[in-house]
């Protein structure tokens, strides 16, 4: 005789992930390809305008005649406000919502770019540079915050692969683009193109985010705990970028910097810690995919400065300006589009994003080893093929990890609350950030001090006396003898020719380690993405739902 009672089923994974994921986007776009465009327009205007500000800071300072120190100092105004104003966001963003603060930014920076041209002194440069920083730096945080409040879940991957396609793709056509500006147009340009691009975004933003709704009333966050993070990570950003320069320790500056920033952090997280504000949770942060993401994530970025320093770099000490140094790295752009495209429809079709990351960081990794067969002879045609890797794996590695990151904020349950995706996508900004300028201080300390080391070594076997070296002097005098007043002279131009070619060496041996050191970040990243702990669900489960086997026949 059966049973009157019947055991309830048990939920399928699908249900218990939906159930993990919590609540599904509450603001949906009624024009979400309009809003995705906005802000994947806002992570790429930035990116352009602080690399191109890079490439064009030597004609800065030739046209306002700026010195060496003086103008260390253009480039750090901006990242150092950048810097800044991304824990703030968190602030702003929950008190007056997305769509209020980038339109008024996006509109401040329109106008800051069409200004900055007119700048004719340097307090006026740095004024209008930091001011362009604290405008274009909520770009970043709230296109995070956008695309997990505002998107529909079946736009989510084709939104990833844009935003890879932006950014990535901003960093590596920008010195072809300056390049461009200065020979034809003018280096001004490097503003101006912003203020042409962003109006562009401004308008996507206004007709493709929806207005926030009202918030509720309650407690009035305080602001102060957010001022202090925002200074405590800037003035730390800034004895990072001035470090090597200021030689670290030894300066009272340097020193300045760093332990006032550490203070004003501190002094953050005692206030946290005495009057918790409800706009943070730093514990929803400490979770294990979290902070392996995060970590690598600052890899991804270290990785990135073979593009972004060594290569240009390697190339810059045969005398290449910008735009010769651009078709070596713009073959890391090229098959983005494509690739980007490629990897948001495997996101859809169910591939899982770690396996993205593993490819990508495989591929820099090749890349790398590739790039460390450099020669003192090479040119720009010799990165061509590892550069056309080293784009591959960019593209799958930068999308399969924001495709985790957003994966985690949505089972770790950030789309619950407020102020737990806004805190996650603070906290993913600032290691953008922050952890990218720790890895541009590590670079640069290393290529100073491997070049200062290979130089010693090899200035051991290059001493007067021995005949290789004397053989070359004479020769060499003898050549340049007929264009020299004296023999005394021509000597002295010969001894200056032997010592160029061994400082020529000595990079040559500099770069190939340094390529090897981003081959082996690569690695480390390898590892971590090992470590990362598999979604309950991937994005053709959670967006269209489970297949009908998974899900017993009902979804």
């Amino acid at each position: 005789m059966a049973s009157a009672t019947t055991t309830p089923q048990a939920p399928s994974k699908w249900q218990i992930a939906k159930a993990m994921a919590g609540a599904e986007p509450a603001e949906i776009s009624k024009t979400p390809l309009l809003g995705i465009l906005g802000v994947v327009m806002g992570a790429g205007i930035v990116t352009l305008l602080g690399r191109l500000l890079t490439l064009g800071t030597p004609d800065l300072k030739g046209s306002l005649g700026i010195g060496v120190d003086d103008g260390a100092w253009i480039g750090s105004a901006f990242n150092v406000a950048l810097m800044f104003i991304g824990p703030f966001t968190v602030y702003l963003g929950a008190l007056l919502g997305p769509r209020r603060v980038l339109i008024t930014t996006a509109s401040g920076l329109t106008i800051i770019c069409l200004l900055l041209p007119m700048a004719h002194s340097y307090g006026v440069l740095l004024t209008g540079l930091a001011l362009a920083g604290l405008m274009s730096g909520t770009f970043y945080p709230l296109t995070l915050t956008f695309a997990l409040r505002n998107i529909p879940l079946p736009y989510l991957p084709f939104t990833l692969a844009l935003y890879a396609t932006f950014v990535d793709g901003a960093v590596n056509i920008a010195p072809s683009l300056y390049g461009f500006f200065r020979d034809h147009l003018s280096f001004e340009w490097m503003f101006l193109s912003s203020a042409v691009l962003t109006p562009v975004m401004l308008a996507c933003v206004y007709f493709g985010i929806p207005p926030s709704p009202s918030a509720k009333r309650g407690p009035a966050p305080s602001f102060a705990g957010f001022l202090y993070a925002s200074a405590g990570f800037a003035l730390l950003f800034a004895a990072l970028d001035q470090g090597q320069r200021l030689d670290w320790w030894r300066s009272g500056l340097f020193n300045a910097l760093f332990f006032s920033g550490a203070f004003f952090l501190a002094a953050s997280l005692l206030r946290r810690f005495q009057s918790p504000n409800p706009l943070v949770d730093l514990p929803f942060l400490r979770q294990w995919n979290t902070v392996l993401l995060g970590i690598a994530l600052v890899l991804f970025r270290f990785c990135l400065l073979a593009t972004i320093i060594l290569i240009p770099q390697s190339l810059a000490i045969h005398g290449f300006e910008a735009d010769q140094i651009g078709p070596a790295v713009i073959w890391s752009a090229l098959p983005l589009v494509i690739l980007a495209f490629v990897a948001g429809l495997m996101l859809v079709n169910g591939l899982d994003a770690r396996i993205l990351m593993t490819f990508g960081f495989a591929c820099m990794a090749v890349a790398s080893i590739l790039n460390a067969q450099f020669t003192s002879e090479w040119s720009a045609a010799n990165y061509y093929r590892s550069e056309l890797l080293m784009g591959v794996g960019q593209s799958f590695a930068f999308i399969g990890l924001v495709a985790n990151i957003v994966l985690q904020a949505v089972f770790s349950g950030a789309l619950s609350k407020a102020q737990s995706v806004l805190t996650f996508s603070a906290f993913f900004h600032v290691l953008r950030l922050f952890g990218g300028q720790c890895g541009v201080a590590v670079m640069t300390h290393f290529i100073a001090i491997r070049e200062r080391v290979h130089s010693n070594l090899l200035g051991l076997h290059v001493q007067r006396g021995e005949w290789i070296t004397d053989s070359s002097v004479r020769e060499l005098s003898e050549g340049l003898y007929g264009k020299s007043a004296g023999l005394p002279a021509a000597v002295g131009r010969a001894v200056g020719v032997v010592a160029g070619r061994l400082r020529l060496q000595a990079f040559t041996l500099t770069f190939i380690d340094g390529f090897h050191l981003v081959a082996w970040a690569c690695v480390i990243a390898l590892l971590l993405t090992a470590l990362l702990r598999p979604a309950p669900l991937n994005y053709r489960e959670l967006a269209f739902g489970p297949d009908e086997k998974e899900a017993g026949g009902k979804v």
